[in-house]
């Protein structure tokens, strides 16, 4: 009876110690957890491909960022995060504590960067933009990429991002956008096919930078083509001459943008709008999803001439006898700012 009661005893005394270790084991958890980081700043980790709850633990442990790998591995377990982690790059808050670190890593919240494309590049300066983006990897593919394949926007990516694929999601958008666009056109437009939008899109947003004036330039010369008109586009006629790039002359010892030379005019290229019929060979840029937009449904306009006004817009005319008004206006506008600069 007497080793009955012993054995009761210390099966009792050991289970108080159990149930006193757990409950002290749990309390010494939850206030690893909770423990506000040893780090002023915020700080930048990234979770590799392959990395498992534990390597990430330790890393974070050496770097200072958790005070004990053990208790987030624990931690994770208890919790069901130990699989749950995601490749990244993370910015760790200052002091940030071992769960809001974990539940950061398991939620993907990885920094995100932005490459930004605008409208009217050519497909060699979009390539530039993102051949120099420093937070892009790898090589520019190794292919051809057509003019006007490309859509420009604002792209969002994570660490570690090739530039191939920024390029094929620039190509998959451009198409998308085409099969949103396209079976909403309007009748009667002098484009048959995707391809022929595009071209005369580059067209439009070549032409103005202004945003409201897309639409009507649409139009303009959505009636120039149905009236068998040439489209006499003055960046068709650059395409031809330097594929795009600006063209320039020396002022003064310094190299200053210029406008076309009559004989870049009379030069006949399978893009010079001036000695050809109908649209361009090719697109000369890339357009945005305005300028397409425009092309597909432009408004009815009897304007036929247009002009830039020197102010970042257009003066638009129905008449040649209007237009060379315009013409004149601009011209000397032109002559008051080359005399400018010849001053300064």
């Amino acid at each position: 009876m007497r080793l009955i009661k012993a054995l009761f005893t210390l099966v009792f005394i050991c289970a108080v110690l159990g149930v006193a270790a757990l409950g002290g084991g749990w309390l010494w958890l939850q206030n690893e957890v909770a423990k506000p980081g040893a780090f002023a700043e915020q700080k930048i980790f990234e979770v590799e491909s392959g990395d498992h709850v534990a390597a990430v633990a330790q890393r974070l442990e050496e770097r200072g960022l958790i005070s004990d790998a053990r208790a987030m591995k624990l931690h994770a377990r208890l919790s069901g995060q130990q699989a749950a982690i995601k490749v990244g790059e993370y910015a760790v808050p200052a002091r940030a504590d071992i769960a809001s670190i974990l539940d950061l890593l398991v939620a993907g919240d990885v920094i995100q960067y932005r490459i930004t494309i605008p409208e009217g590049r050519t497909t060699a300066q979009i390539l530039r933009i993102v051949e120099d983006h420093s937070e892009l990897v790898g090589d520019l593919p190794d292919r051809e990429i057509p003019e006007g394949s490309l859509l420009p926007d604002t792209y969002i990516f994570a660490s570690d991002t090739s530039r191939t694929s920024i390029i094929e999601r620039m190509e998959t958008a451009q198409d998308d956008l085409i099969e949103e666009l396209w079976p909403e056109r309007q009748d009667g437009i002098p484009v048959s096919t995707p391809e022929e939008a595009i071209i005369l899109a580059s067209v439009v947003e070549k032409e103005t930078g202004n945003a409201e004036e897309r639409p009507l330039v649409a139009g303009l010369f959505t009636t120039r083509l149905k009236r068998g008109m040439r489209l006499e586009s003055d960046p068709t006629v650059i395409y031809g001459v330097s594929r795009g790039e600006p063209l320039y002359r020396t002022l003064n010892g310094k190299q200053v943008r210029r406008t076309l030379y009559r004989s870049e005019l009379n030069r006949e290229t399978d893009w010079n709008t001036y000695q050809m019929d109908g649209l361009p060979k090719t697109p000369i840029c890339n357009p945005g999803r305005d300028a397409i937009a425009a092309v597909l449904n432009p408004p009815e306009t009897e304007y036929v001439f247009f002009v830039a006004d020197g102010k970042g817009g257009h003066l638009f005319a129905e008449t040649l006898a209007e237009h060379n008004r315009n013409v004149a206006a601009y011209r000397e506008y032109e002559r008051q700012e080359i005399a400018r600069e010849r001053s300064n």
